[in-house]
Parts: C-alpha cells; structure tokens; sequence
C-alpha cells in the first residue's frame, strides 16, 4: 500500500526579487487506489504539486510523506525506492527523438535498475498494456501526438508503479484518443494502482465523476469525491 500525505505544503519562487507561492498550505491524503483529478487555471500550481509529491521538489514549508517517510529526509537507497513508487507523466515529452521508441523505453528500464533482459520483457509488456505493441524500432517523429503520449505512460508504467502523476497527459488529443487513454487508466486504477490526473478536460472530469482537487492561485479551493469540474466545496 502507498499513500501520500501533505501537511501545510508550500513551496515559493522568485519573481522579480520577490517570493511567490506556487503552492501555498496545502493539506491533503491521496489513499492508495484512488483516482484523483486535480483541476486549476494554468499557474494555479498544478504541476508544481505534482512535483512535491513525487519528490522531485522538496517543500519550502511543511512535510510530503509516503507511507509516514518525510521523503525530503530519505537519502541513498530509501530515496530510490521510494521514486520508484511512483510512475511520471511530465507535462512536456521526453522521448529523446535521435532514439527509437524501444531504446527511450530501454533507457528507463535501465535508470529503474533492471537488467537488459528483465527490461526488455518489461518494455514489450508495457507497450502492450497501453496498446502499442511492436512499435519499439520507430522513432518519436513517425509517431502521432497520441501514440506519443502512449509512449510516455508506458515508460511511467515500466516499474509496476504502485502511484501515476500524470500532468496534462490528454492534452491537445483528440475525443477517442482521450477516452482511450481514460479507459486505460480506468482498467490501471481497478488493478490498484494509484492515479492523480492534472487536466483541463472538463466534460471528461464530469462524465467520470471521481474525486476532484481544485487548486486556485497554489491553494486548495475544493476537495470533492465524485465531483465535477469546478465544484469550490470541502
């Protein structure tokens, strides 16, 4: 089981010599198995949270814990263990384009520690899960913006991740692309895993109706399970 806990998170960046919260006390527990949509403007801090509990950012203020571990304290193995938790979605690809789709997906099977043989096995299965299979020897550019996204949530499930941070994962897709995707998730999330979604997809976020944080101006202005896209209640 794998939860994760934020007590009174903030996290600030300089703007013309001044601090400006993009997160700002945020409290909240994502339980493992839940699918959770986070919704906001964009600045509103989304991806910045995404960020913090991933710890790929240390908070400025307050703690991110997993299973009870301040994960801003866990050095050396703990802390590899504890990335290996979790499975990213960047809002921006990473496919390295000069590569093909196996040697990007080789490449992370790698950084997660497997071995050449256990990678590739973990690569074919992957591709197969998110509906890709055999696409290994092409290259990012013959790929469409969707199988590319594809790409990119099968090297985050590369690991078995027991969490998903997706941001933007469905963006500038089109309607049966997205719902592919949400079908996906949907079957991911039924096998246990773990998934919170930053999107601005509103009539899907309404259609699904799963738990929805709403963040305005790095604070959390609504926290709704089963709710909608702009629901402002606790």
């Amino acid at each position: 089981m794998a939860e994760i806990h934020l007590e009174h998170v903030s996290k600030r960046y300089m703007e013309e010599r001044r601090p400006t919260y993009a997160v700002r006390d945020v409290s909240l527990t994502v339980e493992q198995g839940e699918f959770v949509f986070l919704i906001g403007s964009s600045g509103a801090g989304k991806s910045t949270l995404l960020r913090l509990m991933s710890g790929e950012l240390a908070p400025d203020e307050g703690t991110v814990c997993l299973n009870n571990a301040n994960m801003a304290r866990l050095i050396g193995p703990w802390r590899v263990r504890a990335a290996r938790t979790f499975g990213v979605v960047s809002q921006q690809g990473l496919l390295i384009r000069k590569r093909t789709v196996g040697e990007n997906l080789m490449l992370a099977a790698s950084a997660a520690g497997m071995m050449r043989r256990k990678g590739r096995e973990a690569v074919k299965k992957a591709l197969g899960i998110v509906g890709l299979p055999g696409v290994e020897a092409c290259y990012p550019a013959e790929l469409s913006i969707g199988e590319s996204r594809r790409v990119e949530l099968a090297r985050a499930v590369l690991n078995s991740p027991s969490i998903l941070l997706l941001d933007e994962l469905t963006a500038n897709l089109d309607d049966d692309v997205i719902w592919d995707l949400l079908h996906l998730l949907n079957e991911l999330n039924a096998r246990g895993t773990t998934i919170v979604m930053a999107t601005h997809a509103s009539q899907y976020v309404n259609i699904l109706r799963r738990r929805v944080i709403t963040l305005v101006d790095g604070k959390v202005a609504g926290d709704v399970k089963n709710g909608k896209y702009g629901d402002i209640v606790g």
